[in-house]
């Protein structure tokens, strides 16, 4: 069973840069597809960013395509996902949560649906 576990939330300004690190752990799987989601109040979660774990390859949704860049780094039987969020914007601010599912990322969309395990989220704030 694939554990994930977020670091990195917290706040900054119009602009700024923050890092958010999801740690998958406690699975065999040769190949997962870990996306970023955000929640804002009263909205619904949508996906911002997704990598595959095998080949590093990173997508993007529009509205953060450009300013937020997705990473792997897979060692010691974990997979280790980052996501640096730069230029932010006040309509960033979510919590994010980091998802995962078996498999290659080209097969996966955007989907809640599609992804059968979660991380416990982290808040992010960009104030103006």
């Amino acid at each position: 069973q694939v554990q994930l576990v977020e670091s990195g939330g917290g706040s900054a300004q119009a602009g700024g840069s923050l890092r958010l690190s999801c740690v998958a752990s406690g699975h065999t799987y040769s190949r997962l597809c870990i996306s970023w989601f955000r929640q804002a109040p009263g909205k619904e979660r949508q996906g911002v960013a997704r990598i595959d774990t095998r080949d590093g390859i990173g997508l993007y949704s529009p509205s953060v395509h450009g300013r937020f860049t997705i990473s792997r780094v897979n060692a010691n039987a974990k997979n280790t996902v980052y996501l640096q969020m730069n230029s932010l914007k006040p309509e960033d601010a979510a919590m994010y949560y980091c998802a995962a599912t078996s498999g290659a990322c080209a097969l996966v969309g955007w989907s809640v649906s599609e992804y059968s395990v979660w991380g416990q989220g982290t808040q992010i704030t960009v104030s103006s």
